[in-house]
């Protein structure tokens, strides 16, 4: 099994990280979400890295090694990349945090352009060499890029585990009591953010952590990889909020 005491650890830094408490005004929510969103792009790199390696993707088509796995991811991936808008429509979750991103007057250019610089057949990790880029984005970016890569299925599944799934529903929590002590108005961050708690919390996050066991196939080097795997995303995420609260001290907001 997963030894989890570290991992608890790292996992309640994080939580009690000091970025949220400066959230405090539009400015700042401005700057958080300028990083942020190169957090909810490369998820889905980590999400098609399972989604290709366990399911069948292949033409001819042959039918699944185990179809319960299939079926998980599938549907994530229905979830993520056409979710119910909320306007009665369909959209993708990194869709609807740009649009988010509009509505309080965030920076997109960052994201925008490393995606136009993808566009143009440039390498993942070396697009992220960019000046509008926070070195925090891109040290986080280039991490899961790696793993979704190269990664192997149980290593992959315990980065989208316990960097994401487990995590988001309490870290989401905390950002939203922050906004709404503040009286912050982002009608579409919190929509994404609530979309994220229900979800995550009820259906992805348990069947994330069913999909990790059961790939780690009870051998103790697997379950030393996940644990190993788990405190890295939990730390690179710690660094991604560093790279926030560091830019609005820079800035002075």
């Amino acid at each position: 099994m997963i030894a989890m005491n570290q991992i608890e650890s790292i996992r309640s830094q994080l939580l009690q990280h000091p970025m949220y408490k400066h959230l405090d005004t539009p400015e700042r929510i401005r700057v958080f979400m300028k990083h942020h969103v190169f957090a909810v792009w490369d998820f889905m790199s980590l999400l098609k890295k399972l989604q290709n390696s366990l399911t069948s993707m292949s033409i001819p088509w042959l039918p699944a090694p185990h179809a319960n796995y299939a079926r998980f991811i599938n549907e994530i991936v229905i979830g993520e990349e056409t979710d119910e808008d909320g306007n009665g429509g369909y959209i993708s979750h990194f869709e609807l945090y740009i649009e988010a991103m509009t509505e309080v007057g965030a920076d997109t250019t960052p994201i925008t352009q490393y995606l136009k610089r993808l566009q143009e057949g440039i390498d993942p990790i070396k697009a992220l060499d960019h000046p509008l880029i926070p070195q925090s984005c891109a040290s986080f970016v280039k991490q899961n890029i790696e793993l979704a890569l190269h990664g192997k299925p149980h290593e992959v599944a315990s980065a989208f585990f316990f960097g994401r799934e487990d995590l988001i529903p309490d870290m989401f929590s905390i950002l939203i009591h922050e906004m709404e002590q503040k009286q912050s108005s982002v009608v579409r961050l919190k929509y994404y953010l609530n979309r994220h708690i229900e979800l995550d919390g009820d259906e992805h996050g348990p069947l994330a952590q069913k999909l990790l066991h059961s790939l780690c196939e009870e051998k103790p080097q697997f379950y030393r990889d996940a644990e190993e795997i788990a405190q890295t995303a939990l730390t690179a995420r710690i660094h991604l909020w560093d790279g926030v609260l560091t830019e609005i001290k820079e800035k002075a907001l």
